[in-house]
């Protein structure tokens, strides 16, 4: 199977572009770099360096002839959402429907897209959120994913396009930027292995649902092959605190100092978890592995990253 993967430079695309090449399959990978790393993209990988906006968008697809897309670039700050709210709409719901428009016209079977579980909910009614929880987004990021998904079922509908949308909890992992807003463990991460003193938004009581980006893979891999249409969280189900993962990241780096709080974020959710049972249900999927051996596995990538 011959699949294009949008963001394939960045955290979890490229990490998505490894697995597929490992399972024999070739793989065209469209990135900006405007986040993504030319380092983080496969040797055996065909490179486009482009925006998904791009004109240019369709030529690639009429050379390679891509038989699925894994769509994951994307505008993923949620504050730069807020800040700037139509480049947000330009980058995530027009540059989506570019690379929707070149699958319609050159036959792509499949199409994988990179939704969000924490913020097309906004505040949770009920913990963990299945995927039928009222859609409350509380920041334009979150309004365009779920937008996307709407224009995922019409794409279906109209133009029998196979979409399946993962809503991810907050993913974490090697590769994770940690210079951005996005990403509190690798920015916890560096700042510990360097002795710097981390900063917590508020008491640090806020918690987030936290998932391995190798499981985040996985979930990505079996909607590839599946004839699912719709939507699954892909998330643990598990609550943990900001404050629970300072202490875990503390652990695992030996960091000695301590932490600095400041006022909380206006806006910013208190509680966030998905439940992942439909997935698990429809695909086999479910989460592998521990928070604390996950970020064992990212203290090491960043500890050898600064050596």
């Amino acid at each position: 199977m011959k699949v294009l993967v949008t963001g394939g430079a960045g955290f979890i695309g490229s990490h998505i572009v490894d697995s597929l090449i490992e399972a024999g399959n070739q793989v065209v990978v469209i990135d900006n770099l405007s986040s993504g790393k030319l380092e983080n993209v496969n040797p055996r990988a065909v490179f486009y360096k482009a925006d998904i906006r791009d004109g240019l968008v369709d030529g690639i697809f009429e050379s390679e002839r891509p038989d699925a897309v894994c769509h994951l670039a994307a505008q993923i700050n949620v504050r730069v959402s807020v800040d700037d709210p139509v480049l947000d709409a330009r980058i995530n719901v027009e540059g989506s429907l570019n690379i929707l428009q070149s699958c319609v016209r050159h036959g792509v079977k499949k199409f994988v897209f990179a939704s969000s579980g924490g913020a097309i909910y906004g505040e949770q009614d009920h913990f963990p959120a299945r995927e039928d929880h009222p859609k409350k987004p509380m920041s334009p990021y979150g309004i365009t994913k779920l937008t996307v998904e709407h224009y995922l079922y019409f794409y279906h509908e109209v133009h029998g396009l196979g979409y399946t949308a993962l809503r991810y909890a907050n993913v974490y992992g090697p590769r994770q930027d940690p210079h951005g807003e996005a990403g509190v463990v690798a920015i916890f991460t560096l700042k510990m292995l360097k002795g710097e003193t981390p900063t917590i938004n508020g008491d640090g009581s806020q918690t987030r649902d936290y998932v391995y980006v190798g499981d985040v893979v996985r979930a990505n891999v079996l909607a590839l092959g599946s004839g699912y249409n719709g939507s699954f969280n892909v998330g643990t189900g598990v609550e943990a605190s900001v404050n629970d993962l300072y202490r875990l990241i503390k652990n695992a780096t030996g960091y000695k100092g301590d932490k600095l709080h400041v006022p909380a974020k206006a806006g910013e959710q208190m509680r966030s978890v998905i439940d992942y049972g439909l997935i698990k249900s429809e695909l086999g999927w479910e989460p592998r592995m521990a928070l604390e051996d996950g970020l064992g596995h990212t203290v090491e990538y960043f500890r050898e990253k600064i050596k």
